[in-house]
């Protein structure tokens, strides 16, 4: 197995702005809607080394609702050991005020990190965003409550205040635990699963839950972003054998 060296650098950027209007006469101008595309589209770009030779994930969150060090470096290692990346992997993590909102949509949610969002695609580097959120997603109902989004191709949401109503209590599972469960799932969406750019390698997406998992069991499942069944959560799923194998045909380990 090919061996991937990784940093963690926590560093805080002020003053940056978006410049959404591009100069077609400035070779170094970003263009901002290359991490705007469709979810999964982008997965081999992440999982290979192929175009991008580092990685860099820029984990924003609400004043008050930081995801726990643990989690974070657990969602590191899980990166490390499915995606080439052999100038490593960075995060940049800081915090923004709440916005005041009691329910997010997705819209909502886009439109913040279309105002705060710092890092980019270069031409060496795939930029990952991940935000952190207090309030609630406006996709709750009775019998489902969501945890977690993954909309464009690089950028996933952690309905956090949510997440900490749902843990750290004795029929529930540990904060740890519900959170890794949680970013790694979204992160596993971004990678193309299950059938989301990443092709299956054999079916096993579940019928009654699009780009899940059909092995209850693996981290792909449907509940994982859910709150469906936590009190039986006593450590974070892994993906399964048809998982693995799908990213390491897109190009992953």
């Amino acid at each position: 197995m090919r061996f991937l060296s990784f940093f963690v650098l926590f560093i805080v950027l002020l003053g940056c702005s978006n410049n959404e209007t591009l100069d077609e006469n400035d070779p170094d101008e970003i263009n901002v809607f290359i991490n705007r595309q469709s979810t999964g589209s982008s997965a081999n770009d992440i999982l290979s080394d192929t175009t991008f030779k580092g990685l860099i994930v820029e984990l924003v969150y609400v004043e008050g609702y930081e995801p726990r060090q643990t989690s974070v470096d657990n969602f590191i290692s899980f990166l490390a050991d499915r995606i080439y990346k052999p100038s490593g992997i960075t995060v940049s993590k800081r915090a923004l005020p709440s916005t005041g909102k009691s329910t997010y949509s997705i819209e909502d949610i886009a439109d913040i990190e279309r105002a705060q969002r710092q890092f980019y695609n270069t031409s060496n580097t795939i930029a990952v965003w991940a935000y952190f959120t207090d309030g609630k997603s406006d996709k709750d109902t009775q019998e489902n409550v969501v945890l977690g989004t993954a909309y464009w191709n690089t950028s996933f949401v952690i309905y956090e205040e949510t997440l900490r109503t749902m843990s750290n209590s004795p029929l529930e599972p540990s904060r740890t635990v519900l959170e890794t469960t949680v970013i790694n799932h979204e992160l596993g969406h971004i990678l193309g699963l299950t059938n989301l750019g990443t092709p299956m390698q054999n079916n096993h997406e579940d019928p009654e839950h699009e780009h899940h998992c059909n092995d209850e069991n693996c981290l792909m499942y449907w509940a994982s972003e859910f709150a469906v069944g936590l009190g039986n959560m006593t450590a974070v799923p892994q993906l399964d054998m048809q998982c693995l194998e799908d990213l390491k045909a897109n190009g992953g380990k």
